[in-house]
């Protein structure tokens, strides 16, 4: 990719840079306490792939020049490494008796392998920093965790697990960081009821390894190789890249079966998961602190080395991240003009361009750069994207059927909000649907060749209440064009419709065309599971059989009554224009693209149960490991 650092990429409300005026946003500093020192030596550690000061320490002056240089903005410090209890409980003394003094730091949190805290570790920071928030790093159960090991080889879990059961007796919370490897694929329910299984856990994140680009093992300062990297060498191959990275499709398949259980098991009554919390935020249209879901990406997250180096995300290349030195900067002004001059900041940006077309990008929020980075080099992109949409669509079906989790691996039922998507009253329009024998309002209807209106009479335009089957002009507002798929979703069906279009061109209209749709409203989430795997079973059986040009989609959305301000799962049913094809094509096409669709919904039911046409995915085979 060439791009000079000229050129900038504001991508608006993915990627937000850092305003020096905006003093309500906080930034978040990773304090490589450690650089990438650290008393267990995991496989796949990507700060050991980088060129970090070993040995040495961040110091409390430099946490100190560290809020000085952001004064006036909120701060958020995690204490990082390698691994930070290596520093000494004295020096982290020093450290967090700094950040008690600062008022502007908000949050303060530190991220530990857990093999070296014990008791004196949890009375210090108790006296120290009451709010200090705990992370652990442990990829779940025992097998889960082949990949992490000590310099001798031998695995670290018992001493993690046996830190998680004192942060409990002596009352602690705290998150657990797991890597997704080969050695928890098709386990996701085992490992999450086992994290679960600790009751100081109240948090999970699972992370993955989409290391693929890796060709080779970690260089050592010395000749002589420990245990760790000789299983490290093993591990990596030169042209597949190393034994523990997934691929996007399998973490994806990773996360939903994780979701899915966490529902129905009832997890999420006491532990928040990662990435499912932030996908379900986004989905209800709500914010995120996660920056993989937000705005708040790399301009917003730092990293400090022991030597002063003061960069970017600690997840994207180094020594390129770098931005300047600690010592030498005097003020944001001098870091954000870093920031405008990196090459690999802007070049991350310009990954993130296809984020601005794309249907999911206020759910995704353009997902992580770093990670971005990471693919770029397999030229893997397509599957980064897909694995975020398919994390998207699987969730977004949890939450509308939790009773029925295999609607999770429906593939041809997508997320697609339709904006705006309101009615004046959702409940009274269903109640009225479901009493024929309530006296309908009289309604005016308006045709045209762009539409049907239905109004109340009155002077200018004063929509009417929707209308139903029992009503007197149900069958005239309905479009001619769209009436035959209305006919059978309501009459044979036996569902409600919430909208419908014949499609229109709008031809002498500023408006761009629209296409043919139908708007399902569900009476409960059991109705919702029959019809999301009807439609899908019907839409798989038509496909083959559609002109060339015109695809079926269904969409799952909500509708936003406008008097409660509450949501409904809906699902819509679309003719749309195929990829590269236009919409003259489209509407020559769509009467018969239309009797066909018809035809595949007659012959289909929902009463016929909750299984659609895709297949449940295939049990995960797990991968030969050269360890233990």
């Amino acid at each position: 990719m060439n791009l000079s650092t000229e050129q900038r990429h504001p991508i608006e409300g993915l990627y937000r840079s850092l305003d020096v005026d905006d003093t309500g946003t906080a930034v978040s500093v990773i304090v490589k306490t450690r650089g990438e020192t650290c008393d267990i030596d995991c496989l796949y550690c990507y700060e050991k792939r980088k060129e970090a000061p070993g040995g040495a320490r961040v110091g409390a002056s430099q946490i100190r020049r560290l809020a000085d240089l952001f004064r006036g903005r909120p701060l958020a410090v995690e204490l990082h490494g390698g691994e930070p209890l290596t520093a000494g409980r004295d020096h982290i003394a020093e450290i967090l008796t700094e950040l008690a003094s600062l008022p502007q730091v908000v949050r303060v949190s530190l991220q530990t392998n857990g093999v070296l805290l014990d008791a004196d570790w949890l009375d210090m920071f108790e006296d120290l920093c009451p709010d200090l928030q705990i992370g652990i790093s442990l990829d779940g159960d025992a097998q889960g965790n082949a990949w992490r090991v000590g310099y001798d080889g031998k695995p670290v879990y018992p001493r993690v697990a046996a830190s998680l059961d004192l942060l409990a007796e002596r009352g602690r919370s705290v998150g657990v960081i797991a890597a997704v490897t080969p050695a928890v694929l098709g386990r996701a329910e085992q490992v999450l009821d086992h994290l679960a299984g600790f009751s100081s856990v109240n948090a999970i994140s699972f992370v993955p390894c989409f290391d693929s680009t890796i060709r080779r093992s970690t260089a050592l300062p010395g000749r002589r190789k420990t245990a760790s990297r000789l299983l490290q060498q093993t591990a990596v191959n030169d042209t597949d890249g190393p034994a523990w990275a997934v691929h996007p499709d399998e973490y994806a398949q990773f996360v939903l079966a994780a979701t899915a259980h966490w529902i129905t098991a009832g997890h999420f009554a006491r532990i928040k998961l990662e990435p499912a919390v932030s996908t379900i935020r986004r989905l209800r249209g709500l914010p995120t602190g996660f920056c993989h879901f937000s705005d708040l990406k790399c301009d917003h997250v730092f990293t400090l080395y022991p030597d002063g180096r003061l960069g970017s995300c600690d997840e994207l290349p180094w020594p390129q991240a770098r931005l300047l030195q600690l010592e030498t900067a005097s003020s944001q002004h001098g870091v954000v003009g870093a920031q405008q001059s990196s090459l690999l900041l802007n070049q991350g940006k310009a990954l993130m361009d296809k984020c601005t077309t794309c249907d999911y990008r206020d759910t995704c929020g353009g997902g992580c750069v770093a990670t971005r980075w990471r693919m770029d080099p397999a030229d893997d992109h397509d599957a980064y994207c897909d694995y975020r949409m398919r994390m998207i669509d699987g969730i977004a079906a949890l939450l509308a059927q939790p009773a029925h989790p295999a609607g999770t691996w429906c593939q041809s039922l997508r997320w697609h909000p339709r904006t705006p998507n309101s009615m004046r009253d959702v409940n009274a329009f269903l109640t009225r649907w479901d009493s024929p024998a309530v006296a309908r309002r009289e309604v005016r209807l308006h045709t045209s060749e762009h539409g049907n209106i239905n109004t109340v009479g009155l002077s200018g335009v004063h929509e009417a209440d929707d209308l139903d089957p029992a009503h007197p002009m149900w069958r005239s507002a309905i479009e001619p064009g769209v009436w035959p798929l209305v006919d059978t979703l309501t009459r044979a069906w036996g569902l409600i419709t919430y909208d419908s279009c014949q499609g229109h061109q709008y031809t002498g209209l500023a408006l761009p065309p629209a296409g043919l749709r139908v708007g399902l409203l569900t009476r409960d989430r059991e109705e919702y599971a029959r019809t999301a795997a009807a439609l899908c079973r019907a839409a798989t059986a038509a496909s083959p059989f559609l002109p060339a040009g015109i695809e079926v989609r269904v969409g799952r959305s909500e509708l936003t009554c406008e008097r409660s301000g509450a949501t409904s799962p809906v699902l819509d049913l679309t003719l749309d224009p195929g990829s590269g094809q236009g919409w003259d094509t489209y509407f020559t096409n769509l009467a018969t693209a239309t009797a066909t669709l018809t035809a595949a919904l007659t012959a289909e039911h929902p009463d016929t149960g909750t299984t659609c046409a895709c297949p449940l995915p295939a049990p995960a085979t797990e991968a030969e490991t050269v360890l233990l």
